[in-house]
């Protein structure tokens, strides 16, 4: 799963030719955190989760037309 399907997508501009709609919007995600269990004598570890993310730059460049 790429993380642009976790963001919210832009609005659509609807305007007459030429038309041009660009994003550039940051979208983070946090996984959840992992335990582990070490033994002997037994103890428990918390690991932070990854964090992911990415900078996706999305263009649409046309026209309207008739």
């Amino acid at each position: 799963m790429s993380c642009s399907s976790l963001c919210v997508p832009s609005c659509g501009v609807a305007a007459p030719a030429p038309l041009a709609d660009t994003t550039n919007e940051p979208c983070v995600r946090q996984c959840p955190d992992s335990t582990v269990v070490i033994q002997p004598p037994a103890s428990v570890v918390t690991f932070p989760g990854p964090i992911l993310s990415s900078f996706p730059q999305h263009s649409v460049v046309g026209s309207a037309g008739a």
